[in-house]
């Protein structure tokens, strides 16, 4: 457990009163430990309080160093199925997004991220899976200019959320806390005892 120090718990306020709760990502099948960790430090750094992994085995892939330790920050709801990690996040007011390179898919930027948004970002190899582009309120795509089709998948999602944050900054959605009171409390405790 950390020392605790005035700073320290000022830093932690100042940081919590900055997340974004309805704002999101839903990595399906994300096997990568390196790519997971990137995420969830992109999460993280854009102020995300949590994000959400679809794996049928019910476990992720274990933390590195690329995480900067952001797991402690972000936390990771796991989902059986894409099937019920859509329900969840539309039983909370998220419309949900897909990357794919797709016809019709829109441009990353397109999308309005100031409302509650679940961004889906699949499996290294293959993508979103069938199910979720069908599940899907809509699809979208980073442009790529040069001869590679897509980026890594912690580098869109990066891409992603940076939009996202510069959209919600300049709505002016950082200026105050997000969070209920009691929650707020809930989640400062749990981080002063990290």
């Amino acid at each position: 457990m950390k020392e605790r120090t005035p700073e320290r718990r000022r830093r932690l306020e100042e940081v919590l009163r900055r997340r974004q709760p309805d704002l999101t990502v839903l990595l399906e099948n994300v096997h990568k430990p390196h790519n997971l960790s990137a995420i969830l430090r992109t999460c993280d750094a854009v102020g995300i309080l949590q994000a959400h992994a679809v794996n049928p085995t019910g476990g992720v892939p274990t933390f590195n160093e690329t995480s900067g330790g952001s797991h402690k920050w972000v936390y990771l709801e796991v989902h059986p199925t894409t099937e019920a990690a859509f329900r969840h996040l539309r039983e909370r007011g998220f419309s949900v997004y897909a990357t794919a390179l797709k016809e019709g898919a829109r441009d990353y930027r397109e999308v309005d991220y100031t409302r509650p948004t679940a961004i889906v970002l699949g499996a290294e190899k293959w993508g979103v899976s069938e199910e979720a582009l069908a599940l899907a309120d809509g699809l979208i795509h980073i442009p790529m200019l040069g001869m590679v089709q897509s980026l890594n998948v912690s580098v869109a999602a990066a891409v992603i959320l940076f939009e996202a944050q510069r959209q919600r900054l300049q709505a002016g959605l950082y200026d105050r806390p997000r969070l209920e009171p009691e929650l707020y409390q809930k989640i400062l405790e749990d981080w002063l005892r990290k």
